[in-house]
């Protein structure tokens, strides 16, 4: 039995918003490591011009405001991304906003972007002492009256202290966001991105929702392609419903966690066909597993994220997933996960 099995129960009675500002605080106090995961050379990978240890992410969310990334980063993530962060600080949505669906090993969440700003992120980053790939992942104040301008002030501010930098336009929880999805938005959207990115300026990924239709995910690949986005992240939270038992089913929000886990690896299945290989692919939704993770790669993903499955497994989930993988891997005649990319 794990420690984490142990005290699951006293985590649980708390509050779900407190229980993870309470383990982010935890985590403070423990030591980190010089580097973010073993080198594997089944694991290494290279996208978009980084070289990540292992393909498994932390997914933006956790750690919203950057006070651990290096923390993280030890527990065997090949790469975190902070976030998402707004030009200046916001409250967020009232409270309870965070709710864990247990019967259904699921989260719904309607937080609202609540952060402590971009200049505060700034001072955090810039200070760190380890290394190992963090990226950042950047949104619009709720009030902006020019949202594209929060997300080249966003660009132009954190660029020099992050990885990579994701343009997280698939958020459920601020209203309006979404739209920058529609084609000639997102076209307005990421040229003026990606001026600002300028060059030299660390890789561009997309954050996009899976709540697109046939047509959207045409009109985002080809725009994407077109305009020099580095990677697609697919995907975020979902508003839609499916069958749930949780009394907090029908709380408003993005439902995350084992319900997203179809749906978003067949929405990777149609942005891989959509962008035809031109773009790498990290998967996200629903991954609590090796074997969850290495079918989202044979389906495309070049990186994979996770989020919610840590609030059922535990802290050491990202290190059973790089070891199962390896071993699938292996099973399969890989000898990098390079090799099993889009495989089927």
């Amino acid at each position: 039995m794990s420690l984490y099995t142990l005290f699951k129960p006293a985590i649980f009675a708390l509050d779900a918003e407190k229980a993870h500002l309470a383990s982010l605080a935890l985590l403070r106090c423990l030591p980190t490591l010089a580097g973010n995961g073993a080198k594997d050379a089944h694991l290494n990978t290279r996208v978009a011009g980084l070289d990540f240890p292992s393909p498994i992410g932390l997914a933006a969310g956790y750690d919203k405001d950057a006070v651990a990334p290096d923390h993280l980063l030890s527990l065997g993530f090949g790469f975190v991304e902070i976030g998402t962060i707004t030009p200046l600080p916001q409250t967020g949505n009232p409270r309870p906003r965070l709710f864990r669906l247990v019967e259904d090993r699921a989260v719904i969440n309607r937080m609202g972007f609540n952060n402590k700003g971009q200049q505060a992120a700034y001072a955090r980053l810039s200070s760190r002492k380890h290394r190992g790939v963090v990226g950042v992942n950047i949104g619009a104040n709720k009030d902006a009256v020019d949202r594209v301008a929060d997300y080249v002030t966003g660009v132009r501010t954190m660029a020099d202290v992050a990885d990579y930098l994701t343009i997280n336009i698939s958020s459920p929880n601020t209203p309006g966001l979404r739209a920058l999805q529609d084609r000639l938005a997102l076209e307005n959207l990421l040229a003026r991105v990606m001026e600002a990115r300028g060059h030299g300026g660390p890789p561009v990924f997309l954050k996009v929702a899976p709540d697109l239709e046939p047509a959207d995910i045409d009109d985002i690949a080809k725009v994407a392609i077109e305009k020099g986005i580095d990677a697609l992240i697919v995907s975020n939270t979902t508003v839609a419903r499916p069958p749930l038992t949780s009394r907090y089913a029908k709380e408003a929000g993005g439902l995350s966690g084992a319900p997203l886990r179809e749906p978003a690896l067949q929405r990777l299945r149609d942005f891989k066909r959509a962008t035809g290989g031109a773009l790498p692919l990290i998967g996200v939704g629903g991954i609590a597993s090796a074997e969850h993770a290495y079918a989202r790669i044979r389906a495309g993903a070049s990186l994979i994220q996770l989020y919610s499955a840590l609030v059922y497994e535990g802290p050491g989930l990202a290190r059973r997933i790089a070891a199962g993988l390896k071993k699938l891997l292996e099973r399969d005649g890989f000898a990098n996960v390079q090799q099993a990319v889009g495989i089927d």
